[in-house]
């Protein structure tokens, strides 16, 4: 399902450590989420079976959208990590997804950082 289908207004793009729990990312999740209506939750392909990622969409009734690092790597990020690129080849997760599932809508929070896991938001264009 492609986020652009859905009557949302943000995407929200979703960088976590293995294993991170589904209490962890909706923490983080509803910390940056506001009022605003949850297209989806975007994330790096490699994390697309986490089980903790797959209970929070699941929970918000909204589905995951996937990218690989190349096209995340693709995405110009105000806030790159090195060390985000050296650990899965893209200077960032959190903030290119969420433009990447916005459909390159305009990032309206950049990444923050809640323990293990990264949230940023893209505005659906």
């Amino acid at each position: 399902m492609r986020c652009a289908e859905l009557r949302a207004a943000v995407a929200i793009g979703v960088g976590m450590r293995p294993g991170a729990t589904s209490t962890a990312i909706l923490t983080a999740v509803r910390h940056v989420l506001d009022d605003t209506t949850l297209a989806c939750l975007a994330t790096i392909d490699r994390r697309a079976d986490e089980p903790g990622l797959r209970a929070a969409a699941d929970e918000l009734g909204v589905p995951v959208r996937t990218f690989t690092a190349a096209e995340l790597d693709a995405v110009a990020v105000p806030t790159p990590a090195a060390r985000t690129k050296a650990a899965v080849g893209a200077a960032g997760v959190a903030e290119a997804a969420a433009v990447l599932a916005a459909k390159g809508g305009v990032l309206v929070r950049a990444k923050t950082i809640h323990g293990e896991v990264t949230v940023a938001v893209a505005r659906l264009s």
